[in-house]
């Protein structure tokens, strides 16, 4: 057990990806799935990185409905970057909640007029997320690799699915795959060869 991530150690049991979660900063991920919920809770949103799924309030289901569409099949492979939003009130206290800052499929900035209170209505905005240039993404899975197979298979699978990502896997990949073959030798996983 490796004391360099200790995010695992604060988070909450539940069936869902909390605001609490994202106390410690944002996370960017890909949607892998969604299903139908409940009243309460009407869409599930499964997403990598051995994450809970996440289950958006209305205000951010319409940003999604209003950016991807209103078909959740098409969400799967889509990025976003999801944070905690500590000014969230619920019955009046500030609670938090979790909010979308970037999402994948735009190319600028989208606007949205949402309603905050029920009679306020106020801007929000959803940003791109930057596609990493081939040295930036080649130095990032050189690190993930550096941490073994996993930690490299989770990075690249979170990474949004350009014409950059393929190119640079398929220059790279063997080599990546060796680095963390080595690390998982040398940190004693079973997945070392």
């Amino acid at each position: 057990m490796s004391n360099e991530n200790l995010r695992d150690t604060i988070a909450p049991k539940s069936d869902q990806l909390n605001a609490d979660d994202l106390l410690v900063g944002p996370i960017t991920v890909q949607i892998t799935g969604v299903t139908r919920g409940n009243s309460e809770q009407p869409i599930s949103v499964h997403i990598t990185g051995g994450y809970q799924p996440y289950k958006p309030c209305k205000s951010m289901r319409r940003v999604m409905i209003s950016v991807w569409g209103d078909n959740g099949a098409d969400w799967v492979g889509k990025a976003m970057t999801l944070y905690c939003d500590k000014s969230v009130k619920f019955g009046g206290v500030m609670v938090g909640g979790i909010r979308i800052s970037h999402m994948s499929g735009i190319e600028n900035n989208v606007s949205l007029m949402l309603t905050t209170t029920r009679s306020k209505r106020s801007e929000y905005v959803v940003k791109p997320i930057p596609v990493p240039s081939e040295p930036d993404m080649l130095n990032s899975l050189k690190y993930a690799a550096a941490k073994g197979s996993d930690e490299l298979m989770r990075f690249f699978s979170e990474l949004p699915k350009t014409r950059e990502k393929k190119e640079t896997w398929e220059a790279h990949g063997e080599a990546l795959k060796k680095t963390a073959a080595e690390a998982d030798a040398a940190n004693g996983e079973p997945n070392a060869p």
